[in-house]
């Protein structure tokens, strides 16, 4: 009872007011779970409706870095769940409870780092050690009192995709989809030595084997890291194995699609996931309607780029951001689970960026800056 307690307060006292989600709560969530004996927190971010009720849950999970060495263990505390914003709010729009978890070792979630993959690059003891993280959040939230514990969604991204498919492998309670946003994993084993794509679809083969639960795989036409021709692969020998799923291919997005559920408009993937809510009897329709964010001016000599880095900035639907700018036309943005944190992110990202011209914060949320 005492975890519970503590994630009570922790919600009680992280609500925010947000001015760009009126009718949405939104808040940094600390979630308690157990793991193999161990007690420990996982860091988390929820948005969902501000009124009482359950609410359908949607838990979303993140990738993992692709780089190694020292880069590799940088990467991981930078991780957070805010990342995910977007499509926590677009989800809450839709009356679900939306919570982006970091599982262990990531951002800052306690525990140690247990997903690497041996030397043989057979990934499915890394995936279930992922799992176990994405079951024992399910578990922990299934007991609050804003979650409808009988309609929940797991939806992972990268090796996210991964984890909540081998979460639902195990068939745990209340779990009634998976959303599968670009999954996979790439890994250089301990003798640096890179992993084939066929030790990547042996292990979806593997889950399609034991899971159960009906799921949706979503991919990017430009995704370059698991491009059309290795999805089709994978999801071959995951439906084969006699897992019930479907593959949807979406258009081409930006650069590189591989981030589509972080960086695209929810218009971008929403058209494919609300036809399989449909089917799961989740809702679909928009309850919440969210005003047009304030139009601001750009900051003065911003280059191209940054100007629409500013637009974006402005569509993100967060008080907790922060843009920063150079005199010269160089800029920075952030976002954080707390407006102090998206100004120190603001200020590291403009720093990085340029080589010239002192970095200055131009915004912070909706409004200019004060100088």
């Amino acid at each position: 009872m005492r975890t519970l307690i503590l994630l009570f307060l922790l919600f009680a006292t992280a609500v925010r007011a947000d001015e760009l989600l009126p009718g949405l709560l939104s808040a940094p969530l600390l979630v308690p779970v157990t793991i193999s004996g161990s007690e420990l927190l996982l860091d988390g971010f929820v948005v969902r409706p501000d009124r009482p009720g359950r609410f359908p849950l949607v838990i979303v999970t993140h990738g993992t870095p692709s780089m190694g060495g020292e880069a590799f263990v940088r990467e991981l505390s930078k991780r957070s769940p805010i990342a995910f914003n977007s499509a926590a709010v677009a989800f809450a729009q839709r009356g679900f409870a939306a919570v982006a978890i970091m599982r262990r070792g990531f951002g800052r979630s306690g525990g140690v780092y247990s997903e690497a993959v041996q030397s043989d690059c057979d990934y499915l003891p890394a995936v279930r050690a992922s799992a176990e993280d994405v079951i024992a959040a399910l578990t922990t939230l299934r007991k609050e009192p804003w979650v409808d514990p009988d309609h929940i969604v797991l939806l992972g991204h990268s090796m996210g995709g991964l984890a909540v498919t081998a979460a639902a492998a195990a068939n745990p309670a209340g779990v009634v989809g998976v959303l599968n946003f670009d999954g996979g994993l790439h890994w250089r084993s301990d003798q640096d030595q890179a992993c084939e794509s066929k030790s990547l679809v042996d292990a979806w083969a593997a889950l399609g084997r034991s899971t159960h639960v009906p799921a949706l795989w979503i991919y990017a036409e430009n995704d370059h890291s698991y491009g059309p021709d290795l999805a089709r692969r994978m999801f071959d020998a995951y439906n084969t194995g006699g897992a019930p799923a479907q593959l949807h291919v979406v258009a081409p997005f930006g650069s590189d699609g591989h981030d589509l559920i972080i960086r695209a408009p929810a218009e971008t993937w929403l058209p494919a996931v609300e036809p399989f809510l449909t089917q799961l009897a989740l809702p679909t329709a928009l309850v919440i309607q969210l005003p047009l964010p304030l139009e601001l001016p750009a900051p003065p000599n911003a280059r191209p780029v940054c100007q629409k880095v500013f637009t974006n900035y402005l569509a993100y639907r967060s008080e907790a951001k922060a843009f920063a700018a150079t005199p010269q036309g160089g800029c920075g943005a952030g976002s954080g689970r707390t407006i102090d944190e998206a100004r120190a992110d603001a200020m590291a990202d403009c720093a990085a960026g340029t080589h010239n011209g002192a970095c200055q914060l131009y915004a912070i949320g909706q409004h200019l800056a004060e100088h």
